[in-house]
């Protein structure tokens, strides 16, 4: 599959060791395609990647909204997004809320719920990479909202929203954004991320 044509916004990493593309390519965009079409097989392959992500017991406690722009559910999910993250997001072909299922239905506790969620949303992003499309992982909500707009039970714990979509040039971007858009990436060394390696 081609990539983006928005060249300038390509960041691939430069690792300490070859990893696999999709992994080297994926970061976090603020400028979307504000024409740019998500297909229902991109979304599903998405969502497939997220189902099978571990989790612990296999209990899968990760659940998923997701809206696509044009559409109801997508506005009101931009509405519970707070600072600059409204600014832009709008322009994102879907937004997918992720959700942590914290207990059973019977009220088991389920305490890596939210881990699970993470290992669940990551397999999305490497997927959307191999699917040409973008994403960003955003907190910065008003979770109230969300819970309420799309009454949401006690166990349903919304923890993110990823806006998906095809990359865009940072020029479309507010000046400051824009910035962000196109610093260079870092990551702290292998050796202070490692705490012992026998």
């Amino acid at each position: 599959m081609p990539l983006s044509p928005a060249l300038t916004t390509l960041r691939t990493a430069e690792t300490s060791v070859p990893l696999i593309s999709e992994l080297a390519r994926r970061w976090s965009p603020r400028s979307f395609d504000a024409e740019a079409v998500i297909s229902d097989a991109q979304l599903d392959a998405l969502l497939e990647a997220a189902r099978w992500a571990p989790s612990a017991s296999n209990n899968q406690p990760r659940r998923f909204i997701v809206a696509r722009r044009g559409t109801h559910t997508f506005d009101t999910i931009v509405s519970a997004l707070v600072g600059f993250n409204a600014a832009w997001a709008q322009t994102a072909s879907a937004l997918i809320v992720g959700i942590a299922e914290t207990s059973s239905v019977e009220g088991d506790v389920r305490p890596y719920a939210e881990y699970d969620l993470g290992q669940a949303v990551a397999h999305l992003s490497v997927q959307a990479e191999a699917e040409n499309l973008s994403t960003h992982q955003m907190a910065g909500v008003e979770w109230e909202k969300i819970i309420a707009a799309f009454d949401l039970p006690e166990n349903m714990k919304p923890m993110t929203i990823t806006a998906v979509g095809t990359v865009a040039e940072a020029d479309r971007l507010p000046e400051a954004l824009a910035e962000r858009e196109t610093a260079p990436r870092t990551r702290l060394p292998l050796d202070e991320l490692v705490l012992l390696r026998s």
